[in-house]
């Protein structure tokens, strides 16, 4: 059956357009010759109720047309907007020959619970969900101000997912938000699904290996972002919010390092940095030295070194490769499995391989503990995605370490960091604030400085529009 080209909307246009949906609802009200269309799984029962069933259940006669006059039914004359409207969540009222869209969008939803990709000991504990109209009375219940700004936006040719933008007008860089906007009007794809997805469509560099933009699924993450200028994107279905223009030191900022004490946030501030060289190059390190520069191993040292190499068949770089493998092997089935099975499988898994390599000869004591030291570093950068990033890397840098020893690692540094320069977010610098310079911004990045220190937004948002300026005044 082709489609209707007809665009004046009838109710035998929209039942056409929706033949062999099941789970399509018709109701008739013969006495006032009024028929209602609607998706019972997108719709507020309450709101049908109160606002529909009842009253057109009550034969009005004449009144009818006083009642459809009500500023909540809005008359639609385009078939197309009619269909999209059912789809979104809307009653379509056929009435004679004209039809009325009346919103009452209200699908069933999880509750708001604690995020488990983003724990925090202190500080709020509920979480995005995939409800983009809950996601936005979350933001708006902690920013109450008319200058917080949301554009909506459709993406994907059939799901038609809506994406809205947030922003603070006065303090974002209004260019950032035109560019995005404009980014997100330009993907061509049939469906959008989750927020990182989103992201992928819109990154300055979509080959590298590192997120250019920032994903959450904290409310309150969210508003501080939005606070310092930055664009907050939130997916319909998704409970998943992105922040753009983004740096790579934000990948290593949690919320805790604000809840508590400036002194603790800043000491595990800097564990974090720590544990970001250890799980790069400590594997690494190890395949060098062993490979090349037992020189730089302290002798009392070489000879527990040596005796535990004496059974181990292979070279250094393989030992490493297959160990780092193994790890991750463990880490992705303790992620796919149940919770308590998960948990059982990592610890016991690891500890039971581990001791048997050892035993068999397939790996020395020393490699286990630089594996699994570098492993647990991972575990401390808040980003998941961050984190995924940086365990690929640390295998390239294992190679170079095991091609050319100290020189290979310090080329594979040298090339991170090259890459790292290169990359920009909507066109902003994802070294900010180190590169380029801003000394000023570091009481931020590095440490957590008191917020008597922390009166001025970061450079990489900050934005001389004219509407700041009078917001001042």
């Amino acid at each position: 059956m082709g489609r209707v080209q007809d665009t004046t909307p009838s109710l035998q246009h929209i039942l056409q357009e929706f033949d062999q949906c099941a789970d399509l609802s018709r109701r008739n009200f013969p006495e006032i010759r009024v028929d209602i269309v609607y998706f019972p799984h997108l719709v507020s029962s309450k709101l049908l109720t109160d606002e529909i069933l009842e009253p057109f259940a009550r034969p009005q006669g004449d009144k009818i047309e006083q009642l459809l006059e009500q500023s909540q039914f809005v008359f639609q004359a385009d078939v197309k907007k009619v269909v999209v409207g059912i789809l979104g969540g809307s009653v379509a009222i056929f009435h004679l020959d004209q039809v009325y869209m009346f919103d009452a969008y209200g699908p069933e939803t999880r509750s708001l619970v604690q995020s488990e990709t983003e724990t925090i000991i202190t500080g709020p504990h509920d979480s995005f969900v995939e409800s983009a109209s809950t996601n936005l009375s979350l933001i708006r219940r902690r920013i109450k101000s008319s200058h917080l700004k949301v554009i909506r936006c459709s993406v994907g040719e059939i799901s038609k997912t809506d994406v809205y933008i947030l922003y603070i007008k006065g303090i974002a860089n209004l260019e950032y938000v035109e560019e995005l906007q404009k980014r997100i009007q330009r993907i061509e794809i049939d469906a959008i699904n989750e927020g990182s997805m989103l992201s992928q469509f819109i990154e300055d560099n979509p080959n590298s290996v590192f997120p250019q933009f920032l994903t959450t699924e904290r409310p309150d993450a969210a508003e501080s972002k939005l606070e310092g200028g930055k664009i907050i994107t939130i997916i319909d279905n998704s409970p998943t919010a992105i922040s753009a223009p983004a740096s790579f030191f934000e990948f290593f900022s949690s919320p805790d390092d604000y809840y508590q004490r400036w002194a603790l946030g800043t000491a595990v501030r800097l564990l974090r940095y720590s544990a970001l060289l250890i799980t790069i190059i400590f594997t690494a390190m190890y395949v060098s030295i062993t490979t090349y520069h037992y020189e730089m191993i302290p002798e009392a040292l070489l000879r527990t070194l040596a005796e535990s190499r004496t059974r181990v068949p292979f070279p250094p770089v393989y030992e490493a490769l297959l160990m780092e493998t193994m790890i991750e092997l463990l880490r992705e089935a303790g992620a796919r499995l149940p919770t308590k099975i998960g948990q059982t499988i990592g610890i016991v898994g690891g500890i039971v391989i581990g001791q048997a390599a050892v035993q068999a000869g397939l790996t020395s004591n020393i490699l286990i503990i630089a594996v699994a030291s570098s492993a647990i570093a991972s575990f401390v950068i808040p980003s998941y995605m961050m984190s995924a990033s940086i365990r690929l890397v640390r295998f390239g840098l294992i190679i170079l370490a095991g091609i050319w020893g100290n020189m290979g690692l310090s080329m594979g540094v040298a090339l991170l960091i090259i890459h790292l320069s290169g990359l920009t977010s909507l066109g902003s610098s994802y070294l900010s604030p180190v590169a380029p310079m801003k000394g000023g911004d570091w009481k931020d990045v590095f440490i957590r400085a008191p917020f008597a220190l922390l009166k001025t937004r970061p450079f990489q948002t900050r934005t001389p529009n004219p509407v700041r300026q009078k917001m001042r005044k």
